[in-house]
């Protein structure tokens, strides 16, 4: 049976560790530690690097603790960024720690015999007084060596500067590498490539106060073929939290990763084994069209994040858009899409009778004239709810809008929804201009 460290190192997930003796210590159980700040009420897809390591490093039977910082948090991290961070509230901060713990649920077992811990820095660093961290943290750290770092050199040639708050930042998770050693026996540390210095202080910070051997390991910069830093898409960050990225653009973001990122992010982000990975990746070469990998990178890792289910019914939606549907597809699916493609709420008023398949790809933008919307028509080119619409004087009918939202596709890549407002009332409202159009 592989090591946890020959399990992490195939994967992908090593690219620094602090000593060779980590390797040999990991063959008995030793417990690892990773921390999350909790700077927004959600993680994000970034986060699923750290989050799956130590999912690995569980399933090895290797203790796990995840440090949610509560105390931290409202400090700032300065590593990886270019400016100060905008502080945050304590009530803030203390909403986002529950949201991020009931998260990290989905991902480690926090039951049965080697159950993942989760503890808040807040509760040790809250009650330290200013007296002790300096005496006690401060004075093991050198000031000249702290700005050599790479993270604090960069700062400090800018002209908005580092800020003392940030400065300090290494104290407190060394701090906290020294509290879960005296009180867990925690002997691992893991993080992020940028927190390499920060790591490193903390293992020197417990052994020169606790004269003890303990070790740190950074996980790789996740960037995309093309240069990208991953996890970014120009409307933002892809969160975790479905109220902030739907499960479908969840779905739709692994599924347009690059051939030459899949394999990769396949070993990250998933638990199949590498054998059935290569499968895979054989099968991309065969029907790259088809992007099976991407497809099934997609379809595990919504698992993972919201379940079954919901993978299923991105998956549905997904070829209900860019595909041919299968059979089966509801109401429900369509109704996933809200939020991910454009959509136009119809009042009663509307629709009460029938409505004209032409009248609605004008209004919903996919045709610019009743005449043009007539031509797609004929031409083969618009369905209604995944069927294709072939009579120009084609009409969606009230109850179909009762049942359920009524999408329009307009070739491959055109698509839009209509929903029917709550209450019923006349108010016409949409995400998109409506076209305007002669007959």
């Amino acid at each position: 049976m592989a090591s946890v460290i020959d399990t992490l190192r195939e994967r992908g997930f090593v690219a620094q560790m602090t000593e060779t003796g980590l390797e040999a210590a990991a063959e008995s159980r030793l417990v690892w530690y990773v921390g999350f700040d909790p700077t927004a009420p959600s993680l994000h897809v970034g986060h699923l690097l750290p989050v799956m390591a130590m999912a690995h490093v569980q399933r090895a039977g290797q203790g796990v603790i995840l440090v949610l910082g509560g105390f931290t948090g409202l400090i700032g991290d300065p590593s990886g960024r270019a400016s100060e961070r905008t502080l945050l509230r304590e009530e803030d901060v203390r909403r986002n720690t529950e949201a991020i713990r009931a998260q990290l649920g989905r991902f480690l077992d926090f039951e049965g015999r080697n159950a993942a811990v989760t503890v808040d820095n807040a509760d040790w660093l809250g009650p330290m007084s200013a007296l002790a961290l300096l005496r006690d943290v401060g004075k093991h750290f050198s000031v000249k060596a702290m700005t050599r770092r790479e993270r604090v050199r960069t700062r400090l040639e800018q002209e908005e500067g580092l800020s003392f708050t940030e400065f300090a930042y290494p104290l407190l998770q060394a701090q906290d590498f020294a509290h879960l050693f005296d009180h867990f026996g925690c002997a691992v540390q893991i993080g992020g490539e940028d927190q390499w210095g920060n790591i490193v202080d903390g293992v020197d910070f417990v052994r020169r106060t606790r004269g003890a051997r303990v070790h740190g390991l950074t996980l790789p910069l996740l960037t995309t073929a093309s240069g990208e830093k991953f996890g970014k898409t120009a409307a933002g960050a892809v969160w975790l939290d479905p109220g902030r990225t739907s499960p479908f653009a969840l779905f739709q973001y692994f599924v347009n990763t690059a051939d030459a990122d899949v394999g990769r992010l396949l070993r990250l982000f998933t638990f199949l084994g590498l054998d059935e990975i290569e499968s895979l990746l054989g099968e991309q070469a065969a029907r790259p069209e088809q992007r099976p990998a991407q497809r099934h990178l997609a379809a595990e890792v919504v698992g993972l994040v919201h379940g079954l289910e919901a993978a299923r019914a991105a998956a549905r939606a997904a070829a209900l858009l860019f595909g041919e549907p299968p059979d089966g597809l509801g109401p429900q699916d369509r109704e996933m899409l809200r939020g991910d493609v454009p959509t136009t709420e119809l009042g009663a008023d509307d629709i009460a009778d029938v409505v004209r398949v032409v009248d609605l790809l004008v209004r919903g933008g996919l045709s610019p004239s009743l005449g043009r919307a007539r031509t797609l028509i004929r031409e083969g080119g618009v369905s209604v709810n995944g069927v294709r619409v072939t009579e120009p004087m084609a009409a969606v009918g009230s109850e179909e809008f009762q049942r359920g939202p009524v999408l329009l596709r307009v070739g491959r890549k055109a698509h839009h929804l209509f929903v029917l407002a709550a209450g019923g009332g006349s108010a016409v409202s949409s995400s998109r201009a409506p076209g305007t159009g002669r007959a």
